[in-house]
């Protein structure tokens, strides 16, 4: 055994929670709104391919940081 294997094993995890129906559609509903916002630009902003993949791209990650600020404070509080 290495000793990663020796301190996972001895670290006590606790079960990840299932994901609720709420969680689950607030994800859709981003997905649904980040390709709106693709298309957005691309057909009514004529601004590009790749101008808007980037600018979407650029909303997502910010999505993401958002989301994983907000898990890390409700972790915190349990």
């Amino acid at each position: 055994m290495t000793l990663d294997q020796d301190v996972m094993s001895e670290s006590r995890r606790r079960p990840a929670e299932p994901v609720s129906a709420g969680t689950m559609a607030a994800y859709v509903a981003a997905g649904v709104l980040l390709f709106g916002w693709f298309l957005f630009g691309l057909l009514v902003q004529r601004q590009g391919l790749v101008d808007s993949v980037g600018e979407t791209a650029g909303t997502a990650f910010g999505l993401l940081l958002l989301v994983a600020v907000v898990g890390t404070f409700r972790r915190d509080r349990r």
